[in-house]
């Protein structure tokens, strides 16, 4: 299996967990709490992220990488959007200048 394939599959599990039972599942858990809550564990890694590279500790940062990829994951599946979504706008933007790049978004 590819990387890619695995963020496919992966994004499908997200999303076919939406209206799952959320006593049985940490993502409907989050779904049923809504878009606040999956913002605020978005926000929460990220910080977790950051501190972990900040320690230096690979296996930590890769954890915490884990986490906020996961949980980005999830706020993707709140909008309709997958893995696909974010690779495709990553594709669109290779051999791009990252400066140019942000001066075409204004």
């Amino acid at each position: 299996m590819t990387d890619t394939e695995f963020l496919e599959r992966l994004s499908e599990t997200i999303a076919s967990r939406r209206h799952a039972d959320p006593a049985g599942s940490y993502v409907a858990g989050l779904f049923a709490k809504g878009h606040d809550t999956i913002l605020k564990k978005v926000a929460e890694e990220s910080a977790e992220t950051l501190m972990a590279a900040k320690d230096g500790v690979k296996l930590h940062l890769t954890r915490e990488v884990a986490d906020l990829w996961f949980h980005s994951l999830v706020l993707l599946a709140w909008h309709g959007l997958s893995s696909n979504d974010v690779l495709a706008e990553l594709q669109r933007r290779e051999g791009v200048s990252g400066i140019a790049e942000k001066a075409s978004r204004k």
